[in-house]
């Protein structure tokens, strides 16, 4: 067995842990008080990681994040209703058959959530 798991620098650890929490992302375990705290590793509980860090000085510039993260979910419209200010258009069937929509973090990653349109389609 293998996985890969992104590790994301940010900008503001406390603002990131909680976008990606909406996204069904929690840490289950926290630090003891007074011990440093700038990794996080967030899971969804379904065999989803994702590893924030603190960036780098320089890496995370406004407007020009290059980073990018794809979620595969079978609740693509129920993660919709949670972000209806952030979403970039609306969820909907791409040409390259995935029912997506996409969105920014709180650093300008960005974050594409959807599942493939052939799979949706089987289920309706």
């Amino acid at each position: 067995m293998s996985r890969l798991t992104a590790i994301l620098p940010c900008n503001d650890l406390d603002a990131s842990e909680a976008f990606y929490n909406r996204l069904g992302f929690t840490r289950p375990e926290r630090p003891p008080p007074g011990e440093e705290d700038t990794y996080r590793m967030l899971s969804d509980g379904q065999g989803g990681e994702l590893h924030l860090t603190d960036a780098v000085e320089g890496w995370l510039v406004p407007g020009r994040n290059p980073f990018g993260l794809y979620l595969y979910t079978e609740d693509v419209d129920a993660l919709a209703a949670r972000f209806p200010a952030e979403i970039v258009g609306k969820a909907e069937d791409k040409p390259w058959g995935m029912y997506e929509f996409a969105l920014s973090d709180p650093d300008e990653t960005l974050v594409r959530v959807g599942w493939p349109s052939r799979l949706r389609s089987a289920k309706t």
